[in-house]
């Protein structure tokens, strides 16, 4: 099934679409590096420490009535005198909270959740959940974490050229980069407003995205190469809007039935893969968006502004022929 539909025409409108969400999330990532030092909101997976949760025992009688405060908390932790610590309440009951502070060893964390239990009241010791990470191991995994990242844009650079050209290659990238800078400046935005942190799983997620939109963008660039081969006096303009329209049901369908497993996860599945889920989400669709709307504008762009090489068409052919 082919879709009836000029994306050359509009792609003023899509490329403003692009820059205004990529501008969003650069001043999204700026707010957070400017509160929290750093443009994300790190979990202990990179910055190391001890995270303790836990949740007050609602079977005591009145030891729920009023709901938790950061303030609170906050000043416990501080009378402990752990270092520099944040503290979160979770859910809308707000009978649970964290708190994460320099890495502790077991007795004091013991010290801590007695502290606290004379304080808010008796906590459930079902609830507890302690997570202790040190620095060195969280530095080890951000760095290899980025590296892989960086290994994999090279990767497809190397082979997007030796497939294609190095112009095919080079906005293959620049949709990567759009769809990873997006999904970030989301994740900013909930760190500043929820205080969403981003784990080892957030950069499996962007390897992910990454994974899904080469592979969207290859379909349509090859598409477009072969239809330059048969339609040699086509304008590049033709080619791609003819390009996109053949492979815009596939890329429909194909995320279409990609999203619908991740949403059901991101509703029904557990916390861990919660956000994780989300962020794949929101990457597929920024990653669908940018191979249809902003790597093959570009292409065509790109070709037009600096020229195509002379072709030789079938009506040329012929008057030679006869001549």
């Amino acid at each position: 099934m082919t879709f009836k539909f000029s994306v050359i025409k509009q792609r003023l409108l899509w490329w403003s679409i692009s820059a205004i969400a990529i501008l969003a999330s650069v001043l999204f990532m700026g707010i957070s590096f400017n509160q929290l030092q750093a443009p994300l909101r790190p979990s202990l997976d990179f910055v190391g420490g001890t995270k303790i949760q836990v949740a007050l025992d609602c079977t005591v009688a009145g030891n729920c009535t009023d709901p938790l405060e950061t303030a609170t908390i906050q000043t416990v932790v501080n009378n402990q005198g752990v270092g520099s610590s944040t503290v979160q309440i979770l859910g809308q009951e707000r009978t649970t909270f964290s708190v994460r502070t320099p890495q502790l060893d077991v007795d004091q964390r013991s010290r801590l959740l007695d502290a606290l239990e004379s304080e808010v009241g008796a906590l459930d010791p079902g609830t507890i959940q302690i997570d202790s990470v040190g620095p060195t191991i969280g530095r080890e995994l951000f760095v290899q974490g980025m590296l892989a990242l960086l290994v994999s844009f090279f990767g497809i650079i190397v082979y997007l050229s030796i497939r294609f050209q190095f112009d095919y290659a080079l906005f293959a990238i620049a949709a990567l980069f759009h769809d990873v800078l997006i999904t970030a400046g989301v994740f900013a935005l909930l760190g500043l407003v929820l205080g969403v942190e981003v784990d080892s799983l957030f950069l499996v997620a962007l390897l992910t995205i990454i994974g899904f939109s080469v592979n969207d963008t290859v379909v349509i660039y090859d598409r477009v190469r072969e239809n330059l081969k048969a339609d040699e006096g086509d304008n590049i303009d033709q080619v791609v809007d003819h390009s996109v329209q053949q492979t815009l049901g596939r890329s429909i369908n194909t995320t279409l039935t990609t999203l619908l497993p991740l949403v059901a996860i991101f509703l029904f599945g557990g916390s861990t893969l919660k956000f994780f889920a989300l962020a794949l989400i929101i990457g597929f669709i920024c990653g669908s968006y940018s191979s249809i709307f902003v790597a093959s504008t570009l292409l065509a762009w790109w070709r037009n502004r600096n020229g195509q090489p002379p072709t030789v068409t079938k009506e040329a052919v012929n008057v030679t022929e006869l001549s």
